[in-house]
């Protein structure tokens, strides 16, 4: 049975009723639903805690796909008590962890639209984040490219999540940014994250719903890791 993935549909969700379909020989917790996001292109999985109906809290220190991509595993931290299948629980995020994340992706998706250049690589941290461009010379600068990128911020533009089929988007590859990473394809349909007269892309993450959540954003430093290969960083200030 695959696990329910609530933080497509609400980002902002921030606890859920699940019941425990499975634990697994490493101890991971497969739940029916989650607002967990499980650790992929470049965002890591979420923390939290699920919390029994007795009210014991197991810590949850991250959550990844399973070897089948169709379920959530939530991994609890060292040592803390597992429930058992059939146990009803409550997911819950730790949310001062979740909304950085979600801003510096936001505000990542908006670098590409200020650097229009194919995407080599990318990640997400806590508070900060990172995109690689394949630019065929130097030059950037990071005064420049803050101010720029506090100028799409500050459009205030909506940001918000539709459904193409595969088919549309293998005949719109324009779409797709990224060169090391491709969307997952073959379930019939892609989500595209829409940054509403700025950006369109596919992308499974978690975003704000307006650009003006994001916040002050400073480009930190530009690094050369090829012949036409720039690191960009981006920190949340």
């Amino acid at each position: 049975m695959p696990t329910e993935l609530l933080f497509r549909t609400d980002a902002y969700q921030q606890s859920c009723e699940a019941t425990v379909l499975e634990v697994n020989d490493r101890g991971g917790v497969v739940l029916d639903r989650t607002v967990f996001y499980a650790t992929g292109g470049g965002q890591p999985g979420d923390k939290g805690a699920l919390v029994t109906a007795g009210g014991v809290e197991i810590p949850i220190e991250t959550a990844v796909y399973g070897e089948d991509k169709s379920t959530v595993v939530h991994v609890p931290a060292a040592g803390a008590a597992l429930p058992s299948p059939g146990d009803k629980v409550t997911a819950r995020l730790d949310w001062a962890v979740r909304l950085p994340r979600m801003r510096v992706h936001t505000a990542l998706h908006l670098l590409t639209t200020v650097l229009p250049y194919p995407v080599t690589g990318g990640s997400i941290g806590d508070g900060e984040g990172r995109l690689d461009f394949d630019i065929p010379d130097a030059g950037l600068d990071k005064d420049d490219l803050t101010a720029r990128l506090a100028e799409k911020i500050g459009q205030n533009a909506e940001v918000r999540e539709r459904w193409i089929t595969d088919a549309e988007l293998e005949a719109n590859p324009g779409l797709v940014k990224t060169m090391s990473v491709k969307p997952p394809m073959g379930s019939g349909r892609v989500r595209l994250v829409e940054i509403v007269g700025l950006d369109l892309q596919p992308c499974g993450g978690t975003h704000v719903r307006n650009t003006s959540e994001i916040g002050a954003v400073a480009i930190t430093n530009i690094e050369k890791k090829g012949k036409q290969n720039r690191r960009v960083r981006i920190a949340l200030v």
